[in-house]
This record gives structure tokens, C-alpha cells and sequence, in this order.
């Protein structure tokens, strides 16, 4: 059962880095926010998908 919960974790933490990629380089390219601000948003998902790797 371990791995299956392992696997969700990955899964989810993928969706959630792709969520927030997707919206913040739409933002990005309809200029209503800047580079530096796109990196910030994207720190917390991309910890999180990492997290979730180290843990498979």
C-alpha cells in the first residue's frame, strides 16, 4: 500500500507543478507579471515535486 500512496504523492505533486506552471507562463505571457514573480510561484510546487521524488 506504501507504494501506491508513494505513486499518489508523485502524481499529485506532477499536477500541481503543471497547474501552476501552466497559469503562471500564461501570465507571464500576457504580461501581467514578471519573470521573478513567476520563478517565486512556481519555488513552492517544484519543493513539492521534489519531495514527493525523494520519496518514491
Amino acid at each position: 500500500m506504501a507504494d501506491t500512496d508513494d505513486a499518489d504523492s508523485l502524481t499529485d505533486a506532477v499536477e500541481t507543478f503543471l497547474s501552476e506552471a501552466d497559469t503562471a507562463y500564461e501570465e507571464y505571457e500576457r504580461g501581467y507579471t514578471d519573470a521573478d514573480a513567476v520563478v517565486r510561484r512556481l519555488e513552492p510546487a517544484i519543493e513539492q515535486l521534489r519531495n514527493a521524488a525523494d520519496e518514491e
